[in-house]
């Protein structure tokens, strides 16, 4: 799920790459990678996983990537400014999709920046496809099965500490699901932007591989980089709640601490 910026360097002529930058339109039209189109995935909130919802969420998705021109045959590479969240949340959506070519830039346009690798400042024009997936369900959850399976679940609070224990307040309720283990997404950075090695990361999340991980945050950004952080050290039954904290929290009748 993570390509090296020289291996990004070498392949950014492919015609069957697509090359998603994941920041704000601002950040894009100042300078990207060559080459790559802007989708502002931090514009996507989904916070309604009723089964309903998560069926109008699949049919948005859908939508979303035919626009910016991926098919299962393309190679798509997300970036972000480091390792981040945005480009994270691009790769968990398109693995959500059974997606066989989808990859996070490791250490993002920093890092590439860093490198003396080249940038641009045009834009560039969308190709819409038709794309299609198979959903894995395997890598999703709702608040409904996390409430039935609480005492089961290993569940990975990946927002900051304030929000975690209720000191900064982003919904209805303060505070965290019931159970839940703090461990800001921030932890999974290394300096230099990159996500950290096996070493590292296995030191953070030390739960059996045979464990079911749920990871939350407010809006499943961080969420899904601490999923990506998780398959780096082989863990395979990972789930991200994608209606996070901005639904959990304002649904009264749902237990928190």
């Amino acid at each position: 799920m993570l390509i090296s910026t020289n291996t990004l360097h070498r392949i950014l002529n492919d015609p069957n790459l697509v090359l998603i930058d994941t920041r704000s339109f601002k950040e894009y039209s100042e300078d990207h990678i060559p080459g790559a189109v802007n989708l502002d995935l931090f514009a996507f909130h989904w916070f309604d996983t009723t089964k309903k919802g998560i069926e109008s969420f699949n049919v948005q998705t859908k939508e979303l990537f035919s626009f910016v021109g991926v098919t299962n045959e393309k190679k798509v590479v997300f970036y972000d400014n480091v390792s981040g969240i945005l480009a994270a949340r691009g790769v968990w959506m398109l693995l959500y999709f059974s997606h066989p070519q989808v990859f996070m830039l490791d250490g993002g346009i920093n890092k590439w920046k860093n490198k003396n690798f080249p940038t641009e400042t045009k834009s560039n024009a969308f190709k819409p496809t038709k794309f299609s997936g198979k959903v894995n369900s395997k890598i999703i959850v709702g608040f409904e099965y996390i409430k039935a399976n609480l005492d089961q679940l290993i569940i990975v609070d990946a927002r900051t500490k304030e929000e975690y224990d209720g000191t900064i307040v982003r919904s209805a309720n303060a505070g965290h699901i019931p159970g839940s283990k703090n461990i800001d997404w921030n932890e999974n950075i290394a300096n230099d932007g990159t996500l950290k090695n096996e070493k590292e990361l296995s030191e953070l999340y030390q739960f059996s591989k045979y464990d079911e991980i749920v990871t939350y945050c407010h809006g499943a950004y961080r969420a899904a980089n601490t999923f990506l952080a998780l398959k780096k050290i082989g863990f395979t039954n990972i789930r991200v709640y994608l209606g996070s904290w901005g639904e959990w929290g304002n649904k009264l009748d749902l237990p928190v601490e």
